[in-house]
C-alpha cells in the first residue's frame, strides 16, 4: 500500500497544534509537529492572518497528502466558541486552497478512536499518542492533540474529495464577472 502523508490540526486563535504522520497499511510514524503560537496582544484578523500564513509554511514544509482538522468543542462561552471556529475557518480555508482533502472529527472521536475513551483527558490521549508513534517523551499539549486528529484520520475511509479536484464554481455571480472581464478586453482595458 502506497504511503501517505497526513496533516492534524488542533486549531486555536492563540495556539494552533500541528502534527505530520506518515501511514502505509496499518503502520503510522510521526514525522514532525509543533505549535503556531499566535500573538495575543494583536487583533483577531491579523492573528487570522497570521495563522494562514504559517500553517501554508508547515504545508509548503511537509506536502501532506491530506489534512484533518478537529471540530469546534464548546467548553467555555458562546464566544469562545465563536473565536475558535473563526481559527478553525482559516484553517480550513488555508488547507482547502493547497487543494488538500480534509476530514473533520468531533473531539469525542478524536479521544475515542486514539485512547479507546471518548471522555479521555488531554494526558490520557498525549500518553497514547506518546506510545502509539514510539515518541521518546509527550508533545506540547496542543501538538499531541493535532498528533491525535492526524492519527484519527490514519483510521479512517473513505475520504472526502481534494478541494482542487472540485469543478470551479460558475454561479450568476461569476458569469457576470465573466461578461464584464469581456467586455473589458474588448475595450482595451485590460489584458
Amino acid at each position: 500500500m502506497a504511503k501517505q502523508r497526513v496533516l492534524g490540526i488542533d486549531p486555536g486563535s492563540r495556539k494552533t497544534g500541528w502534527g505530520v504522520v506518515d501511514v502505509a497499511g496499518n503502520v503510522m510514524t510521526h514525522v514532525d509537529n509543533g505549535v503556531l503560537i499566535l500573538d495575543d496582544d494583536k487583533d483577531l484578523t491579523i492573528r487570522l492572518v497570521d495563522l494562514a500564513h504559517r500553517l501554508n509554511d508547515v504545508i509548503t514544509t511537509y506536502r501532506p497528502d491530506r489534512a484533518a482538522v478537529e471540530d469546534v468543542f464548546v467548553q467555555k462561552s458562546a464566544r469562545s466558541a465563536l473565536i475558535l471556529g473563526q481559527a478553525r475557518g482559516a484553517a480550513l480555508t488555508t488547507l482547502g486552497l493547497r487543494g488538500l482533502a480534509v476530514a473533520s472529527f468531533p473531539t469525542s472521536v478524536v479521544k475515542q478512536r486514539v485512547s479507546g475513551r471518548g471522555g479521555a483527558g488531554k494526558e490520557q490521549v498525549a500518553a497514547m499518542v506518546t506510545a502509539l508513534l514510539g515518541l521518546p517523551e509527550h508533545p506540547f499539549e496542543d501538538a499531541a492533540d493535532a498528533l491525535a486528529v492526524a492519527l484519527c484520520a490514519c483510521l479512517e475511509s473513505p475520504w472526502p474529495t481534494a478541494a482542487a479536484a472540485l469543478p470551479p464554481r460558475k454561479g450568476p455571480r461569476q458569469r457576470g464577472r465573466d461578461a464584464l472581464a469581456a467586455l473589458a478586453r474588448a475595450q482595451g482595458k485590460i489584458t
